[in-house]
Order: C-alpha cells, then sequence, then structure tokens
C-alpha cells in the first residue's frame, strides 16, 4: 500500500497533508509513504524529517503518485497531476466542490475515489477527522493575532503612572468554532468581547467564555439552527431587525471579526460600507469569509485595505498563516480517517462503502461522480 504526498501547487498554500508523526503511524498501518521534495518546507518539516520518520522523498510529484493508492492532499489535485495512480486510488483533501462540478467531474474521469475531508459529517465518531474546526480554530485566533498587529493602541486597560488605557472592544460575528476561538483569543488578551451569532445554541457558548451576547432575541432567532447544527437563513424581516442593533453596536467597536460561513454558499454579507464608515478612525476589521465572497462589503481577498481610516483585513489562507500548526492537525484528521479505511489484517486498501462517513464524503468513485449534492445536471 503505497500512500502519495506532492508539494501544494495552489497559490499561498503553505500546508502540507502529512507529519513526520503521521508518516511513522502509516508505517505501522502497512503503508510505504512517498513524499514529494520539499513539500512540508513551507510548515518547517524538512525532507530530513520525514527520511527520519520512514518516509521515501521523490524528487517529482509524479514520482511520488506512480503506483499510489492513496493520496493526501490538503487542496484538491488536478486530475492531470494524478497520473500514474493507481486506479481506484483515494484521493483525500479538502475538496473545495461547491460551484467546482467539473473539477470533481474529472476527478472522476480520472478513475479516482475522491474523498472531501470538509463534507465529514458532524458526529462523535468523526471529531477527530473534522478539519473544517481543526483549521477554522486557528483561523479565529490568527484573527485576532492579526487585529492586533493592525491596530494602533493596546488591547488590554493599562493602569499607568501617564494615566489609563482604556481595554480595546471587540465584536465577534458568528460563534462558530473560529468565532468561538477569537473570542476566547481576544478575552485572552484583555478586551472587552461581545459577540453575534443567528443559532440561540451559541449564547451559551459565548456568555461561557466571558463575552456578551448581541442579537435580536426572538421567536424566529429561537429556531434557527438546522439539525446539522449550521445556521439558518433567516427572513428579510428579520435579517432587517438585526441589522439596526448590529450597526449601532458597530459604531462603537474597535475591532469587528467576521466568521460567518453556510457551506456551499456565497458568505453573507454582515458589514455594509455605511457600518465601516461609523466606525472611528483606526479600527480594524479582519474578514474571515473572504474566501467566499467576504461579509464586509469592503474587504478585498488577498489584501488590507483601508476606508476612513478604517483598516480592513482580508487574508486569503488564514489557517495557512500558522503552517505549522494547522498542518500538525490537518495530518492528524487524514490519519484518523485513512484508517477507517485500512483493513488491520492484509495491510491494505479496504473502504467499507456502506459507512456513513464514506457515504458523506465520497465525490467520485469508479468513473462517476456519486456523491448525491454534486449529480452532473442532466
Amino acid at each position: 500500500m503505497r500512500i502519495a504526498i506532492a508539494k501544494e501547487t495552489a497559490h499561498l498554500e503553505s500546508r502540507v497533508a502529512a507529519s513526520p508523526e503521521t508518516v511513522k503511524k502509516f508505517a505501522a498501518l502497512g503503508a510505504t509513504v512517498a513524499i514529494e521534495t520539499g513539500a512540508g518546507l513551507a510548515s518547517g518539516i524538512t525532507d530530513a524529517d520525514y527520511e527520519a520518520a520512514g518516509a521515501t522523498i521523490t524528487k517529482t510529484a509524479a514520482e511520488a503518485m506512480k503506483d499510489a493508492d492513496i493520496v493526501l492532499a490538503v487542496r484538491r489535485p488536478a486530475a492531470e497531476a494524478l497520473k500514474g495512480v493507481n486506479k481506484g486510488a483515494l484521493v483525500i483533501a479538502i475538496m473545495d466542490p461547491y460551484g467546482n462540478e467539473a473539477a470533481v467531474q474529472a476527478l472522476a474521469e480520472a478513475g479516482v475515489s475522491a474523498f472531501a475531508m470538509e463534507l465529514m459529517p458532524r458526529i462523535t465518531r468523526a471529531q477527530v477527522m473534522d478539519v473544517l474546526s481543526s483549521q477554522a480554530n486557528l483561523a479565529g485566533y490568527r484573527a485576532v493575532i492579526d487585529a492586533a498587529a493592525e491596530y494602533g493602541r493596546a488591547f488590554p486597560m493599562m493602569m499607568t503612572a501617564a494615566g489609563t488605557v482604556p481595554a480595546a472592544r471587540v465584536f465577534v460575528m458568528g460563534a462558530g468554532v473560529a468565532g468561538l476561538q477569537a473570542i476566547a483569543t481576544a478575552r485572552r488578551l484583555g478586551a472587552v468581547v461581545t459577540a453575534t451569532d443567528v443559532r440561540p445554541a451559541a449564547k451559551e457558548q459565548v456568555e461561557s467564555l466571558g463575552a456578551k451576547f448581541i442579537a435580536v432575541e426572538d421567536d424566529e432567532f429561537r429556531q434557527a439552527e438546522t439539525a446539522g447544527g449550521y445556521a439558518k437563513e433567516m427572513s428579510d424581516a428579520y435579517k432587517q431587525k438585526q441589522a439596526e442593533l448590529i450597526a449601532s453596536h458597530i459604531a462603537k467597536q474597535d475591532v469587528v471579526i467576521t466568521t460567518a460561513l453556510i457551506p456551499g454558499r456565497p458568505a453573507p454579507r454582515l458589514v455594509t460600507r455605511a457600518m465601516v464608515e461609523s466606525m472611528k478612525p483606526g479600527s480594524v476589521i479582519v474578514d474571515l469569509a473572504v474566501e467566499r465572497g467576504g461579509n464586509c462589503e469592503l474587504s478585498k481577498p488577498g489584501e488590507v485595505t483601508e476606508h476612513n481610516g478604517v483598516k480592513i483585513v482580508g487574508h486569503l489562507n488564514v489557517p495557512g498563516r500558522l503552517a505549522a500548526t494547522a498542518s500538525s492537525l490537518y495530518a492528524k484528521n487524514l490519519y484518523a480517517f485513512v484508517e477507517t479505511l485500512v483493513s488491520k489484517e492484509t495491510k491494505a486498501v479496504a473502504v467499507n462503502w456502506d459507512d456513513e462517513l464514506v457515504k458523506a464524503t465520497c465525490l467520485t468513485r469508479d468513473g462517476a461522480v456519486v456523491h448525491p449534492a454534486f449529480q452532473p445536471q442532466g
């Protein structure tokens, strides 16, 4: 059983799909691991580190892919990069399939079984495989660090002989994994933190971290959560009431961090131009949803811009800004999933196609797109 890892080719992608720790674990499963030279350098992992763990280093991606049974990646590999893998090889990555149906179809035509890690169901057994949580957690932390770096004042209240420095006021929009970590990090830095979310369950979580919850708490709000624990689309009337409350609140904030994403949809627009213009010069907005169109009307992907003295931070691939930690956690997520796809007895790939984790994540198999959400429209 051969596992292949190539260097990531996507712009700004600094993460890698295996760590020396997981290479050792794959070897214990009976796998040989082939890694393209330099694949881990941006995450602080050298070829020598991988070799010491038992991996084979190849000069090119094509050499790593040759006769591979399993391909691990951070971002969806292009179909043409998978030439040379065994027929039916498992390709496991963050596939970003929404809106990329042609790329998914190309993977099907390449004859591989593609698995999207971000479609992993949120059930107890799969928690250790939840890449959205492991990466969003780091993004929430990094968002606060980036905000502190751009903000021209101190975060905590300080009593000094020269006078008192007031604490920064930080408002976190969206209290999922990223938002909760942002709240916790901003609190650790001494900020006064408030947060909002459309899910009623988030109120208790926000308050448990010492932040104040801001929302229009009517009947619609109390029923605003899907069975899967994701946010539900709200009515226009509710959105209007919430927007008015948020607008008056944002005007008083020093830092706003937006984290709202609904899977498979463009990011909801939460911060309008008028809201940005109501903020004091020197304030900072960090938009973690910028890759999906942004929660802030004025954010620009990959740029830190300024509007009326307010800085708007739109870094791409925020987990990749902590590449070493992000890669370590992502590699563990992948290992935990791969372990369920391999037979302990035969030391070979043995996928149980009826397993709920497999059904939820498998996009392509036997030359066809099999995931019900991504069937070609006929």
